[in-house]
């Protein structure tokens, strides 16, 4: 009995802990938002969108994909008004940070001289340019 008790609670233990790194795991691409330092070796070649223009009575979400295109999976939805990093694109497809709270995603002012994979603290993934517009200031 007390073997059986120890087994069941070393399957609860280790179930938790992969459902916790499968959480995060979510959320990340399969396809990676590579960040580009700007040229002059300023701050980093990321700029501000938003996503606009979604139906409230279709879907009411853009899909953050886990690549640049449709066959990726969905690891995140974005609603209209949301503030995105807009990093790069490839096609019709928005390489984007973001988050859905209120922080700093470090996506510039780095010191970095060579194109780097976006690693956190924000999430990351792709999206389709048709529901995101750029933001000048």
């Amino acid at each position: 009995m007390y073997q059986t008790w120890l087994v069941a609670a070393g399957l609860l233990f280790i179930g938790g802990g992969s459902a916790a790194i499968g959480e995060e795991a979510r959320f990340r691409p399969q396809e990676p938002v590579i960040i580009k330092p700007n040229e002059s070796g300023g701050a980093d070649q990321c700029a501000n969108g938003t996503v606009h223009g979604l139906d409230p009575r279709g879907d009411g979400f853009l899909a953050v994909k886990a690549g640049p295109g449709l066959r990726y999976k969905r690891i995140d939805k974005l609603y209209n008004g949301e503030e995105v990093y807009l990093c790069g694109y490839v096609g019709d497809w928005f390489a984007i940070v973001y988050s859905k709270e209120a922080q700093y995603c470090n996506v510039s002012g780095g010191l970095e001289t060579e194109p780097y994979p976006y690693t956190g603290p924000c999430r990351s993934g792709w999206a389709h340019k048709c529901w995101i517009k750029a933001v000048t200031d």
